[in-house]
């Protein structure tokens, strides 16, 4: 039997901020069998592929192609006639300067079924998010775009300067970083004052963004002094006044940072997002990821004796999806955990148990395991009360020993264990080891210990003195102190707000 044939989707990818990916691009990446990406794409949207998807990078940066065009191309259409469907994730939008036209003409010549989703252009975005509008009613009702970087191979010139000189409106160049200085020069040439305002913004959208204002005439000389490189779109006109004014982006209270996350992959998302909405750079770098426990009899003893307990106690969100996974795989019916009451160490794991419904009896003021004993003993007398407590495999021994000192009869059993990640599919980490970071936060010991048997904490530190680190509270900073380190800063109580908030008073 044939093998039907598979499909190519050419999404753009949007101009760096992972927001600004369509959601049309969102649910193509969730279900695609191959990605083929390009080095202008933002390598945290591989995230949103399965995890069984085959990741290819085709990017390209001036001369140095990862894959060749034209084999680029036979690759895509390869990938379809086995029957995959294949997501090629461009930069910005497809069609804009991104040979997504050459690509699709040689998925048509193949007879290969495809579609072309559009992405937000740099053009305008990258503009946008450095306080400069293209058009504006008292300054231009016009724009134009030119490409900095033609085919090398051109014997004359597709650009008419003298044209674009004299046409009026705003003049956004793409990719002319290497080639401002000669671009200047031809525009003053013919005719375009050299006290023309110009913005110049590399990797715009990005908490990697960096702009310059300038005019025509000291353009090349201010870029040469901020060592602006590729990628950067460049702004010519009157609108670029404007940035004093409309510069949203660069002013928010953590733009400049480069923060690393150490969560675990499905927890990072809530800090990475307050931070980007802040304006940083975010390095998600899970250190641990959640397995299943190595023992599985304890669990199957607890589900089937769940009505003989009067408390269940969760230290962790983990532990809330860890147990309810378990719980629903022996039970269809959520009335079947009976009238036991419920108590949780920190918001964070209260608001996972109200995603169910469920009413959290008890949680203590100061988010640490060790004072949910005072806080039981405080609610009611727990000497002969049955209390299952669910958390990872390797926990601290305190809690269950405070809680059976004061009579209660604890079972301690593991629901799930964290083991170290050591995957790097947006290069996160390479990144890390090669430039630093100005961040690094930590959420749990376990995410301070598993990051030092990775990276060497202590000797990160000394290769990049300008790194300080973050702790969420004094559980986790006790993990530092075992490594001879104090925190930067140190959440007043245990949640990702409070901890953002610290980062931002201290990036003041």
């Amino acid at each position: 039997m044939k093998r039907a044939k598979g499909m190519v989707y050419l999404v753009g990818a949007g101009p760096g901020d992972i927001g600004l990916l369509t959601l049309r691009g969102a649910e193509l990446l969730g279900r695609a069998d191959v990605v083929v990406y390009d080095a202008l794409v933002n390598p945290d949207l591989l995230r949103l592929a399965p995890r069984t998807a085959e990741i290819i990078f085709g990017g390209k940066r001036s001369k140095d192609h990862a894959i060749p065009q034209d084999e680029l191309n036979q690759l895509l259409v390869a990938k379809a006639k086995e029957g995959k469907t294949v997501v090629r994730l461009k930069g910005g939008d497809p069609y804009i300067f991104g040979r997504g036209g050459e690509e699709a003409e040689e998925l048509a010549a193949a007879n290969i079924p495809f579609e072309v989703v559009p992405g937000i252009s740099s053009v305008f975005a990258a503009p946008n998010y450095a306080g400069v509008p293209l058009t504006h009613r008292e300054h231009c009702s016009s724009f134009t775009v030119i490409t900095g970087h033609e085919d090398p191979t051109k014997e004359v010139s597709g650009v008419d300067w003298g044209l674009i000189a004299k046409t009026p409106g705003t003049k956004v160049i793409l990719m002319g970083a290497g080639r401002i200085r000669r671009i200047a020069e031809l525009l003053v040439a013919h005719g375009m004052s050299p006290e023309t305002p110009v913005a110049m913004i590399q990797w715009g959208t990005t908490g990697r963004q960096q702009s310059i204002e300038a005019t025509l005439a000291d353009v090349a000389d201010a870029a040469a002094r901020a060592k602006l490189l590729a990628p950067t779109v460049t702004v010519i006109g009157d609108v670029v006044k404007l940035r004093s004014k409309l510069n949203w982006f660069e002013s928010r209270s953590l733009f400049g940072q480069r923060i690393v996350v150490t969560r675990t992959r499905e927890q990072a998302s809530q800090l990475s997002r307050q931070l980007l909405e802040r304006g940083a750079e975010v390095l998600e770098i899970p250190t641990i990821k959640i397995v299943p426990p190595t023992k599985h009899e304890e669990i199957v003893e607890a589900l089937s004796g769940l009505n003989a307990y009067d408390w269940l106690i969760f230290t962790s969100p983990n532990g809330v999806t860890s147990f309810f996974d378990y719980f629903f795989k022996a039970f269809q019916d959520l009335r079947d955990i009976g009238g036991v009451r419920i108590a949780a160490v920190g918001p964070a794991t209260a608001a996972k148990l109200r995603e169910l419904h469920l009413q959290v009896d008890l949680m203590p003021d100061e988010y640490v395991a060790s004072k949910i004993a005072q806080a039981l003993a405080e609610y009611e007398s727990i000497d002969n009360l049955r209390i299952l407590l669910l958390r990872a495999e390797v926990a601290n021994p305190e809690l269950p020993k405070l809680l059976e000192d004061k009579g209660a009869i604890v079972d301690d059993i593991a629901w799930y264990q964290t083991v170290p990640e050591t995957e790097d599919l947006t290069g996160a980490a390479a990144k890390l080891l090669e430039e630093g970071a100005d961040w690094i936060t930590f959420a749990s010991s376990s995410t301070v210990e598993n990051f030092h048997a990775r990276f060497d904490l202590p000797a990160l530190l000394k290769k990049f003195p300008q790194i300080k680190t973050a702790s969420i509270g004094p559980e986790t900073s006790k993990a530092l102190f075992a490594l001879g380190l104090k925190p930067t800063v140190e959440a007043r109580t245990h949640t990702i707000e409070v901890l953002v908030k610290a980062l931002e008073d201290a990036s003041k």
